[in-house]
Formats: structure tokens, sequence, C-alpha cells
């Protein structure tokens, strides 16, 4: 109900977790209120050294099969942006960064020898407009910085291989879909899709859907 950093979610976001929580436990699943202990000093710029360096190296490998020269003007800014960090990126700084994504995963790993799986909101808040995040901003601390909390939680997943399902089982006062994210421990997708099918007997949502205008 909270962001890893203990900053406060949206309202209907926390709303949407609490919801999902009932009908879990409507269903005989025990609910408690629990987190990972994630050390988000050391791996907010860990995931960032890791994700632009991994970018820098894709780009610059497709170049060298097609024997072009990477340029600032077939790039999003961002992207460019984020390529241009992952070229600064040591490699003992890398390595570094790779050690404490790792960590991470074990800290995961370790909330899960007592919890089954985790569930959070996926997003920070409602759904944005096209057009919130300018996506031609170089600066990649400009850039991100409100795309992190807009996405709090599903980038840990990105860095520990979690499987994690984002099921719809909320809507707002405005008609919107407030998903929420059940993660499982490393491989047992089955656990996930076993209660992702349970919800959707239980509280179905195939028929929510906008008019569709023609």
């Amino acid at each position: 109900t909270r962001k890893l950093d203990g900053g406060a979610l949206h309202d209907d976001c926390v709303a949407a977790v609490k919801h999902a929580a009932t009908l879990c436990e409507a269903n005989g699943h025990i609910i408690e209120e629990a987190t990972p202990a994630f050390d988000l000093a050391a791996l907010v710029p860990a995931f960032l050294s890791v994700w632009t360096a991994n970018l820098a190296a894709a780009i610059d490998f497709v170049a060298m099969l097609t024997g072009q020269t990477p340029s600032a003007d077939v790039f999003e800014g961002l992207t460019w942006g984020m390529y241009e960090a992952g070229k600064r990126v040591a490699g003992s700084e890398y390595l570094i960064a790779k050690a404490a994504l790792q960590q991470a995963s074990r800290r995961a790993a370790k909330f899960h020898e007592s919890h089954d799986l985790w569930l959070a909101a996926t997003l920070g808040t409602p759904p944005m407009k096209i057009g919130t995040f300018d996506i031609d901003e170089r600066d990649i601390g400009k850039g991100f910085m409100p795309l992190f909390d807009y996405v709090p939680f599903t980038a840990m997943q990105n860095v520990t291989g979690q499987p994690a399902i984002n099921l719809p089982l909320f809507w707002n006062d405005d008609g919107l879909p407030i998903g929420v994210q059940f993660a499982g421990p490393y491989g047992d997708e089955l656990t996930l899709l076993q209660l992702a099918a349970e919800l959707e007997r239980t509280s179905p949502w195939a028929h929510r859907y906008a008019q569709i205008k023609v």
C-alpha cells in the first residue's frame, strides 16, 4: 500500500490493493502486510547503470552488424540520453552494479521463503494521459524521475527475474482500470496462473470494456 521508499501511492492504487487483498481473503488465502527489504539507495543507481550499459551495447552491436554509426537523429531523445549515459559506465562500475542487483534478487528470494506471493499496485497512479512524459528529454534524470513514481514496483521484477502478473480487479470513479500485481518466487509461474484463474472465476472482468465508437 506504499512505495518501496515508503512514499504514498495514489488513493485509487491503495484502494485497488486493499480490494484485491479482500478478494483473496474471501477465497481462503492468508493476507498480511509485509515488504521485501530492498536497499533502494544502492539499487536505483545500479539499475540505471546496468540498464543504460546494456542499451548502449545493444545499439553498438546492431550498428556493428549493419555498418551504421549511431546518431541522435534516429532515436527518441530519452533513448539517446540513455545511450550516452551507458557509454560512460566503466567496467568496474558495471560489475558493482550487477552485484547490487544480485543482492536484491537474494532479498526477494528470502521474502518468498515465508510468503507465497507479493501483492502490490501495478502503477503508482491511475493511467496517465498520452503526452504526460517527455520522451524527447535527453537528461535521463529529468526524463525518468516521473516514470519512477509512475511505475514504483514493476522494475523490481526486471532486476530479480521473478514472474509477475497484472490483474484488472478494480476500477476507479472515472471508469479506469487500476491494476494490481502479484509477484511470485523465481520460476513459480504456476502459482500466479492458478491464482489469476481463481480470481477471474470469482471476480470476472471480461465484461468490463469501454464502448467502441465507430
